[in-house]
């Protein structure tokens, strides 16, 4: 079920990507709390620095980011070739590029932060670990990661997305278990949140804050 995850999960957001950026264009999906996390991020910063999205998808955490604070450099890479298209179009003055977050093409402790903002909700457990790797390795000492993900155990299939019909399974993460992980590459967490449903979620929320 999970061997073939990646070019699953790159060809289902190339098909979704032009459905996706209008339907998500912004950040009115995210509840205050979940905001507020990423806020938190953002002021354990330096005033400029230089942030990965990682998982950026079409670019709606990249037009944040820069809301909360416009000083910082950012960067975007994501695995869909056509999501990064997306967001290339809305951030022409961002570098954004095509990635696997298991592999990232960026020297090490390239970035002051990484958000890596539900961008493992595609990635079976077993394989996290690898991720939360070159998420510490690209991070300068002092820096700080971010994970946003849907919370619990399990898998589910998904059959339609954004107005398309799609196969994929979409992995839920126990907040405990990400932060063992990112523990375990060298990580510490320094905040850990898990959120219950709202009225129109079916799914809780989790959210691990990590420094190197």
């Amino acid at each position: 079920m999970t061997e073939d995850w990646i070019p699953r999960t790159r060809a289902m957001y190339d098909l979704v990507a032009e459905s996706y950026a209008r339907i998500l264009s912004d950040t009115r999906y995210e509840a205050p709390l979940d905001l507020a996390m990423v806020e938190e991020f953002v002021v354990q910063l330096p005033a400029d620095a230089r942030v990965l999205d990682a998982g950026c998808g079409a670019g709606r955490m990249l037009t944040y980011l820069a809301r909360v604070n416009p000083s910082l450099r950012l960067e975007g890479v994501d695995l869909s070739p056509a999501m990064v298209a997306q967001a290339q179009a809305r951030h022409p003055e961002i570098t954004i590029s095509v990635g696997d977050l298991a592999a990232l093409e960026y020297p090490d402790d390239e970035f002051d932060g990484v958000l890596a903002w539900y961008s493992i909700i595609h990635t079976p457990p077993h394989t996290v670990s690898a991720i939360m790797a070159e998420l510490r390795r690209v991070l300068r000492p002092g820096g700080r990661v971010l994970l946003g993900f849907q919370a619990g155990t399990g898998v589910r299939t998904n059959t339609r997305a954004y107005g398309h019909e799609v196969d994929l399974h979409a992995f839920l993460h126990n907040v405990g278990d990400i932060a063992a992980a990112a523990e375990s590459v060298g990580l510490t967490p320094v905040a850990t949140l898990e959120r219950s449903p709202r009225p129109d979620e079916s799914l809780a929320q989790g959210f691990v804050l990590a420094t190197r």
